[in-house]
């Protein structure tokens, strides 16, 4: 049996890897498919494809996306969406418009950090990105390689995280806009890494609910930070609501050191029967009336 991995990130957005790096690593370590899901862009799928074509191995067309909801203090929300056509309008006017807004963010955190003495350029910055998606981890790679910390959790914890002296929130899309760009690109809406909802089980099974009425077609019972316990309940809640389900180590290379691509922590290994069933669910669902 064959072993894949629907979410990971590459240098367009918060990974290390660049897209054709991802995919050839991938290919290595002997995945038959990998989706490249990396935050609020699609940047980087025209050279992933290109490189899974020339190493056949199956690319996945893939973004994740940040959600404004609300949720317990601690809790976050984000959208998988895979087998997304790239060239869908809505899909590109929309990661346009997030992208417009976190140019606007970047200048506000840069000119905060000037202030405390730090120095770090727009340009260096993008070229972190890579073209991608900017984000609060190529700021803190950027602190790290010019000696300003000493780790990338000291970069958050003394500059970037909610509280400190840096931090400037960025725009999300609201939940409902979200699933609706992902159908419009013929894409499975999934909900990604359940647990960091920090939803009590009636309260996650409510919200699923409501959800799928949206259109929410799937969620990521697998993944590398699941206990046993919680995978368990998130198939469950699957088979209930007659849900896709989709897993991945959610890889970001040197940013999350600890999780390895097709495995996590090390024991996460992901059938190719997930990728099957999500196809088959995919044509079943383009099909409704």
């Amino acid at each position: 049996m064959g072993f894949i991995d629907l979410h990971t990130h590459t240098t367009c957005s918060d990974g290390t890897f660049s897209p054709s790096d991802l995919v050839s690593l991938a290919s290595s370590r002997g995945l038959e498919a990998i989706a490249v899901t990396d935050h609020d862009t699609i940047a980087g799928l025209s050279q992933a494809l290109e490189t899974g074509n020339s190493l056949n191995i199956e690319v996945i067309t893939g973004a994740e996306l940040s959600i404004e909801y609300p949720l317990p203090e601690s809790g976050h929300m984000h959208l998988l969406g895979l087998f997304l056509e790239p060239g869908s309008r809505e899909l590109k006017e929309g990661l346009e418009w997030l992208r417009q807004k976190r140019e606007e963010r970047t200048p506000r955190i840069l000119n905060i950090l000037h202030e405390q003495g730090v120095h770090i350029t727009e340009t260096e910055i993008m070229e972190k990105s890579g073209g991608g998606s900017v984000g609060r981890p190529h700021i803190a790679r950027l602190l790290l390689e010019k000696g300003y910390v000493d780790s990338m959790q000291e970069a958050f914890d003394s500059y970037l995280k909610k509280g400190a002296v840096a931090y400037v929130p960025k725009e999300k899309f609201p939940l409902e806009r979200a699933i609706e760009m992902i159908l419009s690109a013929n894409g499975i809406p999934i909900l990604a890494h359940p647990y960091t909802l920090k939803l009590g089980a009636k309260e996650l099974e409510d919200l699923l609910i409501s959800m799928k009425e949206m259109g929410l077609r799937g969620i990521e019972a697998h993944y590398s930070n699941h206990s046993e316990d919680q995978t368990a309940q998130f198939l469950a809640l699957a088979e209930k609501l007659d849900l896709l389900v989709s897993g991945g180590t959610d890889f970001h290379g040197e940013n999350k050191p600890d999780i390895q691509l097709g495995t996590g922590l090390g024991d996460l290994r992901i059938p190719s029967s997930v990728l099957e069933k999500l196809k088959k669910g995919r044509t079943i669902g383009n099909n409704d009336p």
